[in-house]
């Protein structure tokens, strides 16, 4: 399917430039998009050796399995071709965990080290298995509980409760997420996207997918599809537990070690209350910001000591166990570049046929299109544009944001229900292409239906709830 859409806004832009006379602007658009894709490819780099570094240590600790057996029995259900405690589990785990807290810096270095825990265990390299649609699924239709960027622009314009979208996002995105699993685990099972055995002939689609990804080069970082090594951290369905229990029982703690890690909360905690409530000890503190709301207050001390205190919590959990904790975050982090590399041909393919698209003004007219339908069904035109290009660009639709927020002003419904949209929705295909790059994935299967769906139930589920929060 990706194929055809990629193609498919490529023409579209070619044909609606040439009628339009905009063939200069998606000459532009086209190196621009190569261009941005290039710098986005190679900012990721930084990020992913630090986290990919830290992933090794959480690894190496036991620390991913013991993430991944808090949220067993629902990982389970969305992920059972997964044997049970796999590293997969755990990184998928924090992945979530990093969604939800709004940390978009951490989740996408560990999205993707969740999927190549995932490619570990594909029979069929190029295709997408039903676990990696899943975990699709889930971070294009990702619950939000901190709507951190929405929540800041709100602040900044003085709205009277910034922190009034929690609610709305927390139960759009609610709605979109089950909408995006319920429609994985019914795709799946259809005849247009169920897998075959993997001893069954494949169609000819697939069979060329492996074929290409087969002849690629191999990736040889440890830890990474195509390194023989990769192999030996999978384990069997059967006696999985019994194999985590070894393993933990040879990294016995250090003395005292459960003593160090209660301090450790307890000065994180203290941290916490010092930055969200400065004026406990004495400090001054501006009368706009004294006066803002207290949970408002502690979203903000959240998002300024979480990054660093994660950077923290992993090399002291894993030096705690007698991991030796440079080594293993170099030894991780050198996987960082080459992931990097990897998707950077996806990045810019993507983002090529979208910028074309977008120059030759062919989201205009898709929002021009559905505007009829949508006023129909009481979705307000003005969020139409958001909506539609959501799903597209992450800056664009900043932007479009932006102006609502200017044109209506802070308080007012409409940039409420913009806020929430925007909160409750991803960059489908911009993630699409990021995480499956990083793979080799051709064959997306019904990753790309799953993630539209929940494109089209976030908006309709955010403007439901703002009309019954805000009236």
């Amino acid at each position: 399917m990706l194929n055809y859409i990629w193609l498919g806004l490529i023409a579209l832009a070619v044909l609606l430039g040439g009628f339009t006379g905009k063939t200069r602007e998606i000459s532009d658009a086209a190196i621009k998009g190569a261009e941005t894709a290039v710098t986005l490819a190679l900012g990721l780099i930084a990020v992913m050796t630090l986290w990919l570094g830290l992933m090794r240590l959480a690894d190496r600790s036991g620390l991913v399995a013991k993430l991944g057996n808090g949220l067993r029995p629902i990982l389970r259900w969305l992920f059972p071709e997964v044997p049970a405690r796999h590293p997969a589990l755990g990184a998928i785990t924090m992945n979530m965990a990093a969604n939800i807290l709004g940390l978009n810096n951490a989740a996408t270095p560990l999205g993707l080290r969740a999927m190549s825990e995932l490619e570990k265990l594909n029979p069929r390299p190029g295709t997408a298995t039903n676990a990696m649609c899943m975990l699709l699924a889930l971070n294009t239709s990702s619950i939000t509980l901190i709507p951190v960027t929405v929540i800041a622009l709100l602040s900044t314009a003085k709205a009277k409760n910034p922190t009034s979208i929690i609610g709305t996002s927390l139960a759009a995105t609610a709605v979109a997420h089950a909408a995006a699993i319920l429609t994985c685990k019914l795709l799946e099972k259809s005849r247009w996207y169920r897998l075959e055995p993997a001893n069954a002939p494949v169609p000819a689609e697939t069979a060329e997918a492996e074929a290409v990804t087969r002849n690629a080069p191999a990736s040889t970082a440890p830890g990474t599809p195509g390194d023989p090594k990769a192999q030996e951290v999978t384990l069997p369905a059967t006696g999985a537990d019994e194999e985590i229990e070894r393993a933990d029982a040879a990294l016995p703690w250090v003395p005292h070690a459960r003593w160090a890690l209660l301090a450790a909360g307890l000065l994180f905690a203290a941290m916490f209350w010092i930055t969200a409530f400065p004026e406990h000890l004495g400090r001054e503190v501006p009368a706009d910001e004294a006066g803002r709301f207290f949970l408002l207050r502690m979203i903000d001390a959240l998002s300024i000591l979480a990054i660093p205190w994660l950077i923290l919590f992993f090399p002291l959990y894993a030096i705690l166990r007698r991991v030796p904790v440079y080594d293993e975050f170099v030894e991780g982090g050198k996987e960082g570049f080459q992931v990097a590399i990897r998707i950077l041909p996806y990045v810019v393919a993507m983002l090529v046929a979208i910028g074309m698209f977008r120059a030759a003004g062919g989201l205009d007219l898709v929002t021009a299109a559905i505007r009829p339908l949508t006023s129909l069904v009481g979705f307000p035109p003005e969020l139409v544009p958001l909506a539609a290009i959501r799903p597209f660009s992450g800056s664009a639709s900043l932007g479009l944001f932006s102006d609502l927020l200017k044109n209506f002003g802070p308080d007012h419904f409409l940039t409420l229900t913009a806020a929430t949209l925007y909160g409750c929705s991803e960059t489908t295909f911009y993630v699409i292409a990021v995480y499956f790059g990083s793979v080799g994935v051709r064959r997306t299967r019904h990753a790309i239906p799953a993630g539209i769906v929940a494109d089209i139930t976030g908006p309709v589920a955010s403007v439901i709830v703002c009309r019954l929060v805000f009236g």
